[in-house]
């Protein structure tokens, strides 16, 4: 079995959206060749579009969601549907510990995935972080911990 998270930028133009989508059908194929188990914190974005690509890919999705509260007060409303048909398709569901969404509850998530996981896909542009959470901070983490990480960013990827 071969365990692949994601991290990745939730602000992608929608012109970037489908040439992510097949960098990542692309970084994904040499692993869809039977015991495929994504994880994904299903935010907007790369993690979203990760999530339709493992599933399209025959993988198994198990989300990490960061507090009891996170589809109230993060998912945006024209983002629910998709939002929801996830994690409807999802084989597990895991909440972290925390009631609200922030700091404390991001960061546990992120420890979750990236405790559980085989190598990393970073959706990343290369910006650092600065120390906030972000994907530069995610990536930075995964490398520390000698978890493999594929950085995906096609030619023509763009943030809004």
């Amino acid at each position: 079995m071969t365990r692949i998270g994601i991290t990745g930028h939730s602000n992608l133009s929608a012109g970037s959206a489908p040439i992510v989508r097949r960098a990542l059908a692309d970084a994904l194929a040499p692993y869809a060749d039977g015991d495929l188990v994504g994880l994904s914190c299903l935010a907007r974005g790369a993690d979203q579009l990760f999530a339709e690509v493992l599933l399209d890919a025959g993988g198994s999705l198990e989300v990490v969601l960061p507090s009891v509260d996170y589809r109230e007060a993060k998912v945006r409303p024209d983002n629910l549907e998709r939002f929801d048909g996830l994690l409807m398709r999802s084989a597990l569901v895991r909440y972290m510990p925390h009631r609200t969404a922030g700091r404390a509850a991001y960061e546990a998530a992120n420890e979750t995935v990236l405790g559980t996981i085989d190598r990393l896909f970073a959706v990343w542009d290369g910006e650092p972080s600065g120390g906030r959470g972000g994907t530069g901070d995610a990536v930075a983490a995964a490398r520390t911990r000698g978890v493999p990480v594929d950085v995906v960013w096609p030619t023509g990827a763009r943030r809004e």
